[in-house]
Formats: C-alpha cells, sequence, structure tokens
C-alpha cells in the first residue's frame, strides 16, 4: 500500500493528491492566520498602553493617528465620528447627532475587522467538514475497482482481495488525517477571534464612555490656523 505517483492513475489516486493539497492549505492557514493574530496582539497591547496613557481625549486622538492595529483603527473611526473643527462659525458638521455616528462608526469598524480576521477560517472549516467524505469517496471507489479487477481475474483467495482492498482504504486515512489538523486549527483561532472581538468591544465601550464625557465632540483647530498662533508665540517670546 503506498501512495499513488501519478494522480491521473486511478481515481483514489486523484482523491489522494487532491487531499494532500488540503492538507498543505490547511498548515499554510494556520501559519499565516499565526502570524497574523500575534502581530494583531501586539499591536492592540501597545497601542492600548500609549492610549490609555494620554492626559486627555485630544491627545489620545494624536496617538492613535497612523497606529497599526484593530484598536487603533476602532479609535481612529470613533475620532472621525466625533471630530469637528472649529473653524470659527457654525456649519452642518456642528448639527450632526455625533452620539449616533459614534456608536455607529465603531460598530462598523469592529465588524470589519472581524471579516479580515475571519479570512481563511471558512476555508479551514471545509477541508475538515469535506475531507473525510472526499476520502471515503475515493475509497469506495477503488473498493468498486479492485471488486471488478476480482471478479475478472476469477479468484478470491486472500492474496487476492487484501491488496486492492488495502490501497482504497488509503483514501479514508488520509482524509481522517486531513480532517483531524483542520478541525483543530480553525477552533483555535475561531476562539482567538472571538477574544479579539471582546477586546474590541470592551474598547469600544470605554470610548464611547470618554466621548459621553466630552458631549460626543472632539475639536480641533485648523491646520492653516495652528501655524500662525505657533508664530505669534514665538514672537511673543522674543
Amino acid at each position: 500500500m503506498s501512495l499513488p505517483l501519478n494522480p491521473l492513475e486511478s481515481v483514489e489516486g486523484a482523491v489522494i493528491w487532491l487531499l494532500v493539497g488540503f492538507s498543505v492549505v490547511t498548515w499554510a492557514l494556520a501559519l499565516v492566520k499565526g502570524v497574523q493574530f500575534t502581530r494583531q496582539k501586539s499591536q492592540d497591547k501597545r497601542f492600548q498602553k500609549q492610549f490609555w496613557s494620554a492626559t486627555s481625549l485630544e491627545s489620545a486622538g494624536d496617538q492613535a493617528a497612523g497606529k497599526p492595529g484593530a484598536g487603533a483603527r476602532v479609535a481612529q473611526a470613533g475620532f472621525a465620528a466625533i471630530q469637528v473643527q472649529d473653524n470659527g462659525q457654525p456649519d452642518l458638521a456642528q448639527s450632526i447627532n455625533h452620539q449616533d455616528r459614534l456608536e455607529r462608526a465603531l460598530r462598523q469598524q469592529i465588524q470589519r475587522e472581524r471579516r479580515s480576521l475571519e479570512s481563511g477560517l471558512a476555508v479551514l472549516a471545509s477541508i475538515g467538514s469535506t475531507s473525510p467524505f472526499i476520502g471515503l469517496f475515493g475509497t469506495v471507489w477503488g473498493i468498486m475497482e479492485a471488486l471488478k479487477g476480482i471478479s475478472a481475474a476469477g479468484s478470491a483467495s486472500l492474496e487476492t482481495v487484501a491488496g486492492p482492498i488495502g490501497s482504497a482504504l488509503i483514501a479514508t486515512g488520509v482524509g481522517i488525517a486531513v480532517a483531524v489538523p483542520a478541525v483543530l486549527v480553525y477552533n483555535y483561532f475561531l476562539r482567538r477571534l472571538k477574544l479579539t472581538a471582546a477586546d474590541l468591544d470592551d474598547f469600544a465601550h470605554d470610548f464611547y464612555s470618554l466621548a459621553q464625557k466630552s458631549a460626543f465632540r472632539v475639536v480641533t483647530l485648523p491646520t492653516a490656523a495652528r501655524k500662525p498662533a505657533a508664530g505669534a508665540s514665538v514672537k511673543e517670546a522674543s
């Protein structure tokens, strides 16, 4: 009982090589998702440490600007929803219900982060659920071909039956061997996804509470208005 070298040699051979391809995809996705989740956790931990060390919501907004990670992107979406420029005169931006806009922005950004982290998990779930049946299909087909060969040979001795039937059973064994790691990897990263989503929800609630204290508004000066002020302070100091 050996692995068929040519996948076109028989149906069960093609099935076995298909399952080997599934196994390669499984371990490649496990590596990619492991790197993704590890980097995500490191980025979020570093960002939240900087965020909560800020002295005000405005300075926390500066900490979030341009930072990588899911937590930073949630904070950036939140600041974008409540940010109002002080241009010296009322405009439509002043009349927006920033509370509703903040809730929607935080919820949508968390959903985007979930979709990003979920990418590839559906493939793992499909491999884990279908591999045993694909292997069983190869086994059934192999047994059918083996029985046809036995019938043509006109002999039903143990030596004649055991070899072909044993080779056909390889497909089922390979299918199970491919499915088990795929299911374990899927469950592991699904658990990490739920934990990450829960952390983002907690951060969004905390951000909402901070924004509530500032009436859901973060007022920023236009860039053009900041430079003269800085120049004026330099002249006054001289």
